[in-house]
């Protein structure tokens, strides 16, 4: 805007170009943001883009995400920016804005804490575990039948995403289907708050 100003053009008319209004940028040469702003901003939107890719994260999954984007901070000042925001993890334990307890779980409990099943891939359970090596932490997501106790998918990644479950349970299904098998109607259960916080997902049915 000043490079433009400099060369002849008015003000108003690059304005109107970029459809800003002219108040807030004669604010903002009257108060420009400080270093301390900028660098909120930038950290704050790593944490928005870490947590619209994984809303399932927690601050503290949000705030690794945010570093390795680039943005250095730690996990208390992600923890001030994403309350400041409401960021909340998608199955996080939070309270109202009236302090009262939150309402019913994400999902149905279709298992209803009876793990049992009567045959094959009628109930599917998922665990994460981490796995420490010398180039860092693998981590594992396994699908197990609970009727068979066979493992029949699983999925590794140096990251623990959402997509790591995601792509175990899309491996045991083509598994499945590679046998001639329909798991439709397989109900997949896993923990929550596995894993310091990652949530996939209390309990789906596959479709």
């Amino acid at each position: 805007m000043r490079e433009l100003a400099a060369d002849g053009i008015p003000v108003a008319v690059t304005c109107r170009v970029l459809k800003l209004a002219r108040q807030p940028y004669y604010r903002w040469l009257t108060h420009p943001i400080g270093e301390r702003e900028l660098v909120a901003a930038y950290r704050a939107n790593a944490l928005f883009d870490a947590h619209r890719d994984d809303p399932e994260f927690g601050h503290r999954l949000l705030a690794d995400e945010a570093r390795d984007a680039g943005q250095v901070m730690a996990d208390r000042t992600a923890w001030r920016i994403t309350s400041a925001n409401r960021w909340w993890s998608a199955f996080g334990k939070k309270r109202g804005a009236n302090g009262k307890k939150p309402g019913p779980p994400a999902h149905d409990d279709l298992v209803e804490r009876d793990f049992t099943a009567k045959g094959p891939n009628q109930v599917w359970l998922t665990d994460i575990t981490e796995h420490p090596t010398g180039e860092g932490k693998l981590y594992l997501c396994a699908v197990k039948d609970l009727w068979s106790g066979r493992i029949v998918g699983y999925s590794i990644d140096a990251r623990m995403k959402s997509r790591l479950a995601v792509q175990a349970l899309n491996n045991a299904v083509t598994a499945r289907a590679a046998l001639g098998v329909d798991v439709a109607g397989c109900i997949v259960h896993s923990d929550r708050g596995s894993q310091g916080g990652f949530n996939w997902s209390s309990q789906r049915v596959v479709v």
